[in-house]
């Protein structure tokens, strides 16, 4: 079981305010969205910084924004040779699930929701190779 971090997702309360801070006060180069998606990734090097909706999380994860957990700040995302393997490891040693397996074919990725014992909310994703 191989992880690779491939993106540290910022759940935002103010997406638009966000991305601009990024692009504009940061200079950081903008590698998918704009002001008005909701989601952007923006180039640090190695891993992606990208800046959610936090309102878009309860669309990934339902019920999350009316949980303890609506408190979410950030999101480690890292990306897998396989989900679902990932996914029977984890519950077979007591993980938090959040989320199984689900295929995002919007984004041409499946992906599996969990929580690390102090409850940081990581995913693990694998590229479904339908998306270029």
């Amino acid at each position: 079981m191989k992880l690779q971090l491939t993106h540290l997702r910022l759940l935002v309360s103010n997406y638009k305010d966000a991305f601009l801070f990024y692009r504009d006060l940061l200079g950081l180069d903008v590698d998918w969205g704009d002001e008005e998606t909701g989601y952007a990734e923006f180039s640090t090097g190695s891993i992606q910084l990208a800046v959610l909706k936090k309102e878009f999380m309860s669309q990934i994860i339902p019920n999350q924004l009316s949980s303890f957990y609506s408190q979410d700040k950030t999101s480690l995302i890292f990306a897998v040779d396989n989900v679902d393997e990932v996914y029977q490891r984890l519950k077979e040693h007591n993980a938090i699930v959040v989320a199984q397996p689900t295929d995002r074919l919007d984004w041409g990725i499946r992906t599996a929701h969990f929580r690390d014992p102090d409850g940081n909310l990581i995913e693990v994703y694998t590229n479904m190779g339908i998306v270029s």
